[in-house]
């Protein structure tokens, strides 16, 4: 009977280091190549000035300047370099914690990309929580019947990638505005979605209506 109990109660204990795992956690642990401009002591340093309400930057291996800029439980956001950013959530998945990671970069609009990895940094396969979307989800109805028109002047999309994490909601945000000519873009605005939006199912996102 004691050694149910003690092996009861290393089994909670373990679950309850598991539940308190934050952001900050996932972001000091993470493998370099996760982060390869932030070596481990350097990310550890920038949770601490940021908890500490310091604004303190640190030094990058591009000798430029990186700081956490947002921080809760769930979510840690830094800006990397003057033209690119990070957010890590840690999302609940029907299957365990995912890690979703977004790399946002000015190229002058803001494009973004997301990754997925398990709570051990594992890479997972983007496509089973994440389908980029193309034309047919950024036009308007109008938009639908000018698409030619839209991918003459506007052979790309650019988006930036933020979720919120108190309600796991990935927004993409059009960004086209800031690459193309003001004239062009005033044209073929009503043809586009200002946003997309999408919801967390714990098994990946998807396009609310």
């Amino acid at each position: 009977m004691k050694k149910y109990l003690l092996s009861l109660t290393v089994a909670l204990g373990s679950l309850a280091a598991l539940a308190q795992t934050t952001a900050a956690d996932l972001f000091t642990s993470a493998p370099q190549s996760v982060f390869p401009l932030l070596d481990r002591n350097t990310r550890l340093d920038m949770v601490d000035y940021y908890k500490n309400g310091m604004a303190t930057q640190s030094q990058n291996q591009l000798d430029g300047r990186s700081a956490i800029t947002e921080m809760t439980p769930e979510s840690v956001t830094v800006k990397m370099s003057d033209s690119s950013a990070s957010q890590l959530v840690e999302l609940k998945g029907s299957d365990g914690p995912v890690i979703a990671l977004i790399n946002t970069v000015a190229t002058p609009g803001l494009d973004s990309n997301i990754k997925f990895f398990d709570a051990n940094w594992n890479p997972l396969p983007p496509a089973n929580f994440f389908t980029q979307p193309g034309w047919k989800e950024w036009l308007t109805e109008s938009g639908r019947q000018h698409e030619a028109d839209v991918t003459m002047q506007a052979p790309f999309m650019l988006s930036s990638y933020r979720i919120d994490p108190s309600t796991s909601t990935l927004t993409l945000t059009n960004n086209l505005g800031r690459f193309l000519d003001k004239e062009i873009y005033d044209d073929l605005s009503s043809y586009l979605n200002p946003t997309l939006t999408y919801t967390w199912t714990g098994k990946g996102f998807k396009l609310a209506k």
